[in-house]
């Protein structure tokens, strides 16, 4: 997918509704996983994102800051992330517990 043509989302966009079920993709583009939870608003958001899995049996939700991540909305206006890490990176995080 090329990310160069979506447009990038601001602070104030970072907000649950916004950031729920973006799918989050790694350095080579492989979707890493998906938002399940968002915690504030603004700069300071983290989002617990559900890594790895098969139809939603299995995630391991680990929690990430939105400076880690690149939100963005696509052509159609879905919203989605990119990171520098790997999904291997973000798989050996420690899991979230809420």
């Amino acid at each position: 997918m090329d990310h160069s043509t979506h447009t990038q989302l601001v602070d104030s966009d970072l907000t649950e509704a916004t950031l729920m079920d973006a799918v989050v993709y790694g350095a080579d583009d492989e979707k890493i996983g998906t938002v399940s939870h968002v915690h504030g608003m603004g700069a300071a958001t983290q989002v617990i994102v559900d890594v790895g899995g098969f139809l939603g049996m299995g995630a391991k939700p680990v929690a990430m800051t939105t400076n880690q991540l690149n939100f963005m909305r696509d052509e159609e206006g879905a919203v989605h992330a990119t990171t520098s890490w790997t999904k291997e990176q973000i798989k050996a995080m420690p899991e979230h517990n809420h």
